[in-house]
Formats: C-alpha cells, sequence, structure tokens
C-alpha cells in the first residue's frame, strides 16, 4: 500500500522520483524542540553559530521570494554540520556511564572529569563526516577511535579522518555492512557512537538527532533578527534520517507562526525514506549505492528517525548525481562552497521546479513568488579535486581555515 503519491520521470536521465506523504502532519506527537544541546556545544572550542545566507540570485532562478541557505560548511572546526551530533551524543553517552553530571566550562575540564573512567574508545561507521566527528571529539577527550568506512570510500575522506588520529579500516559492502561492523566493537571500555540506530541501540543515535536541534534553535534566532519569519519551505538532505528527524521535531512540535513544508532530498540510488514512504514501512534498498552524495548513499533508514519521518516529512525527492553538481556551481556563485551532499538540498529543489514530476511538490507546497525557502546545506568541499572538477576553480582558501583545537 502507498503511503502517499508519486510520480516517476520516465523518460531519460535527470528526472526525479517524487512522492508526497499523505500521512504527514502538521504537528506530530512526540515532536520538541530543545535547546540543551546548544549549551553544550557553546562550550566545545571554536563554536559560532554558522551563516544564515540569503541567496537572491537562486531565489531568482527558482521563482520564489527568497531563499536562506543555512551554510554547514565549516561548523566546529569540520566541514560538516555531524560535529553537531557526535559531539553532544559522546558527551551524553560518557556522562551517562560516569553516574553523574558533571561541571565544565570547557573540554580540558571535561576531559578531566571524564578521566574518572578509565580507558575509552570510541567507534562509528561512516561515509566520511559523521566518523571525521567521532574521531575529532575522541581526539578532543584523548581517547582513541575506530572508524569503519564501506568499500569505495574515497581516500580524500580516509585521510580525513586519520588526520584526527583514529584507526580506519575499510568494510567490504555498503554503508549498512559499516555499521554491522562498528556495532561489533561496543564494550564496557568502547562506546559506538551511531547516527542510525538498530534494535537494543537507540539511546545514543537519539541524541545524535538531539544535537542537530543545534542548528534549527540558530536559524530560528537569525531569522527572527532578519525579520524574515518562518520559512514556507525546507529542504533538507535525507541519509539515515537523523538530520530529517531533528527538522521533524523543530517545525512541527507546534507553537509556530506557520508550519512549513518539509521536503526531503535523497539520492536516486539510495532512496531508502522515499521508498519506506511508499511501503508504509522500513524498506532497505539494497546496494551499491554510488551517488557522488556520499554522505547520503545509506540503504536503511534509522529506526528511531523512522516515525518522526513518517509523521512529518511532507515529500521526498530522489535526484540523480547531475542535478547536485549544478547545485554545487550555483551555491559556489553564491559563495557556498558546498560538495556533493551539502548541495544536495538544492539539488533536489531544482529537479522539484523544473520537471513534470515535481509539480507533485509545486502544487502541494503552492510554490511560487511569495514562497520563502530554508535549504540545509550541510557540508563543505570535504573532496576538493572533485569540487574543482565540478565547479570549475580551485576550493577558495576561505572555505577551509585551520581547526580550532583546545
Amino acid at each position: 500500500m502507498s503511503g502517499g503519491r508519486h510520480a516517476t520521470g520516465a523518460a531519460g536521465p535527470g528526472r526525479p522520483q517524487v512522492m508526497l506523504n499523505a500521512a504527514a502532519r502538521a504537528q506530530v506527537p512526540g515532536a520538541s524542540r530543545a535547546r540543551e544541546p546548544l549549551a553544550v556545544h557553546r562550550r566545545l572550542p571554536g563554536y559560532a553559530p554558522t551563516p544564515l545566507a540569503s541567496c537572491p540570485e537562486i531565489a531568482a532562478e527558482l521563482g520564489v521570494r527568497a531563499v536562506w541557505a543555512k551554510d554547514e560548511t565549516w561548523r566546529l572546526g569540520l566541514p560538516a554540520f555531524k560535529m553537531l551530533g557526535a559531539s553532544y551524543a559522546t558527551y551524553r553517552a560518557l556522562t551517562e556511564r560516569l553516574g553523574h553530571e558533571v561541571t565544565w566550562a570547557g573540554v580540558d575540564d571535561l576531559r578531566t572529569e571524564l578521566a574518572a573512567l578509565g580507558p575509552m574508545a570510541l567507534a562509528a561507521a561512516t561515509d566520511g563526516n559523521h566518523g571525521r566527528a567521532v574521531a575529532r571529539m575522541a581526539r578532543l577527550l584523548g581517547l582513541s577511535a575506530a572508524i569503519y568506512v564501506p568499500e569505495g570510500t574515497v581516500a580524500a575522506r580516509i585521510r580525513a579522518i586519520e588526520s584526527e588520529g583514529a584507526a580506519v579500516s575499510v568494510v567490504a559492502g555498503d554503508y549498512d555492512a559499516a555499521v554491522r561492523r562498528s556495532a561489533q566493537d561496543a564494550s564496557d571500555t568502547c562506546l559506538v557512537v551511531s547516527d542510525t540506530s538498530w534494535p537494543g541501540y537507540t539511546r545514543i543515535p537519539g541524541w545524535v538527532v538531539d544535537g542537530y536541534s543545534t542548528i534549527f534553535a540558530e536559524v530560528a534566532d537569525q531569522l527572527s533578527a532578519a525579520g524574515a519569519g518562518e520559512p514556507d519551505l525546507v529542504v533538507i538532505p535525507v541519509g539515515v534520517g537523523a538530520l530529517a528527524a531533528a527538522a521533524v521535531h523543530h517545525f512541527k512540535a507546534g507553537g509556530l507562526a506557520r508550519t512549513p513544508f518539509l521536503l526531503g532530498v535523497e539520492p536516486s540510488s539510495a532512496s531508502c525514506v522515499l521508498a519506506s514512504l511508499r511501503a508504509g514501512r522500513l524498506v532497505t534498498v539494497p546496494g551499491p549505492h554510488p551517488s557522488i552524495m556520499v554522505g547520503l548513499n545509506c540503504g536503511t533508514p534509522s529506526q528511531i528517525a523512522w516515525p518522526l519521518l513518517a509523521a512529518g516529512m511532507d515529500a521526498m525527492v530522489a535526484v540523480d548525481d547531475d542535478w547536485a553538481r549544478r547545485a554545487m556551481r550555483a551555491l559556489a556563485a553564491a559563495g557556498i562552497v558546498a560538495g556533493e551532499t551539502g548541495a544536495a538540498g538544492l539539488g533536489g529543489l531544482f529537479a522539484v521546479c523544473e520537471t513534470d514530476p515535481g509539480a507533485l511538490v509545486r502544487d502541494a507546497c503552492q510554490l511560487g513568488p511569495d514562497t520563502s525557502v530554508l535549504l540545509l546545506c550541510t557540508e563543505g568541499a570535504t573532496d576538493e579535486a572533485a569540487w574543482e572538477q565540478i565547479v570549475g576553480r580551485p576550493v577558495p582558501g576561505s572555505a577551509h581555515p585551520q581547526p580550532d583545537l583546545a
């Protein structure tokens, strides 16, 4: 049984799969906003709110009133938003294991308090950004880290994780295979910090989702300061669904002046949330998942994210890599150095605005000249050679400042 209407372009590459979620609600039971993770993030080295950029040229190209891009291409010293979830989940998991809350003003204090645990390690599976964030958190706290990546992970991402002092192992198979391998490391001396969940493992992925709330707390403050009000449409890149679940928590908890339409974007070859919504249950899309939008190459939605996605995501669009390439060039022209995953949201919105299947979304959210759009731009140029090849010029030096560590 389908969970809503869907359309698939039949002729030629580049035409997206689009689905409306008939079960989506304006207010989702259990959704709630939190600012406590923001208080934790403010004590980490290098914290600052990421920019919320107005993109009038992109708005004109799309035919909408305004486009706001939350620029997560550099967050807490790393080129992606993932440090928000990894740091908060690690903090909560370690203090829970310690057995009491700790008082700390900075990471040096936290490291001292956690020394009572004895030798500890962190482990994670990743397509790149989450694993590097877990490795960075281990480095800050003086812990060891083991990170598992699927075969085919580009060398630049592996080198970036290794630069944090982590041991990186390549696992035969896709991201789900790497997740299964990382789960084997769980022990009294090793915490598995995953952004997806499975039976018996839900608390830490739940804290990862909570950590992403900082993005939306910042957006609310920034839109208010700009006198812009709530967006009409929010476009979210979707992998296992943790970031999308955080968006549902924020925008569908009630109490806003208006509830925006939530649109998720996935690669066509790894559209597990779209497939799950269509089936009305969790579905695995078998690998390989070869998209250049590597942070979204996930075959199975997170079990803890799924109820929020099923009740809160208004629509999904699955696109091929050419849409992401086009979006990277458009964002570069607007001064945002977004990688393939980071540009996916805009790529999905281009596909919605310019194709026949996209009419489902255009009509459902009344997309037009009065629409205000919030784009989540989640990743910088993590593969600089690929960015240069796609955009046609080198990555600006200002796009990758030196890490700010304690």
